[in-house]
């Protein structure tokens, strides 16, 4: 692991440690002379079995990543590698990741998030999936889930760790390999069901939506999410009226999102983006509303 104060490719000054996962470790650094800070991603040789198959896939994320230019996803700044230990520079993504929002709320409020802050990153995330898959050669995320979006400061999201991103084969039966998180994943992720696709990323996003808004974790029953209504009996009156119709409709979007059947589900981003942008026009008082003003302009 690289120590504090260690100074990278004589520019990179190692502030602290951010975060650790299976394969690889984050530091906050400075590059002093421009005095701006970076994130150092290091993934070390050391006490890693099978480091040439990680290092494939670490490769594989940034050949993916700096292609491309978007608000809500992360730069590649540098890459250096060596025989011990290959390290990425990227953009430092300030924030707090969404599944220790979901975690400060239950703890402190005793409530999952409130519809109207889903509502919200929902539409971000459409955006930035919708970039994804309108690539010349589109690019299936494959792994939404709360601990891979980053809240900033500001209210806006970032999404991060394309480890398990694909570029998607058109003709292709199935995925080469089956990657994603249980209970996130969408059907097809994990073989026999073809390939995964744009609807694999919508169906992913549902079940994050799902777990922020109701606090279920989608792990525990896989292929099976509630009505939010259900999960959160009270909702409904907790929800201030005029609000009602959106929540509902979030309800029958998440709902669709997260059919089994990839026909089924929105088919495409755009689709989905519309539908959160407007979830009162779901609610089922307003389609009430709209089918007894239609009846009484028939009379």
């Amino acid at each position: 692991m690289l120590e504090i104060g260690t100074v990278v490719d004589g520019k990179y000054k190692i502030l602290s440690k951010v975060g650790q996962g299976g394969m690889s470790v984050v530091y906050l650094a400075l590059n002093e002379r421009a005095n701006k800070t970076w994130a150092i991603k290091e993934v070390r040789k050391d006490g890693v079995q099978d480091f040439a198959t990680i290092k494939q896939r670490v490769i594989a994320e940034i050949d993916i990543l700096k292609g491309l230019n978007h608000k809500y996803l992360p730069g590649i700044i540098d890459i250096l590698d060596d025989d011990g230990t290959f390290i990425i520079v990227m953009d430092y993504i300030e924030g707090r990741p969404l599944d220790g929002v979901l975690q400060e709320n239950l703890r402190e409020k005793g409530l999952p998030i409130a519809a109207e802050d889903v509502i919200s990153w929902g539409i971000q995330l459409c955006e930035v999936l919708r970039y994804l898959h309108t690539r010349e050669t589109p690019i299936i995320y494959r792994d939404m889930k709360p601990s891979n979006v980053m809240l900033k400061p500001d209210g806006k999201i970032s999404l991060i760790d394309f480890g398990t991103a694909r570029i998607f084969k058109e003709g292709n039966s199935d995925d080469t390999t089956c990657l994603g998180t249980p209970g996130y994943a969408a059907p097809e992720q994990y073989g026999g069901n073809g390939q995964s696709g744009p609807r694999s990323d919508i169906y992913c996003l549902g079940a994050t939506l799902h777990h922020l808004v109701t606090g279920r974790n989608p792990a525990a029953t896989p292929f099976h999410f509630p009505p939010i209504t259900q999960c959160r009996p009270a909702l409904l009156e907790e929800t201030p009226r005029e609000l009602r119709n959106a929540l509902l409709g979030l309800e029958i979007i998440i709902e669709k999102c997260t059919r089994y059947k990839e026909e089924e589900r929105y088919q495409n981003c755009a689709q989905l983006q519309y539908a959160l942008e407007h979830p009162e026009e779901l609610g089922f008082p307003y389609r009430k509303k709209l089918k007894r003003k239609l009846l009484a302009f028939m009379v």
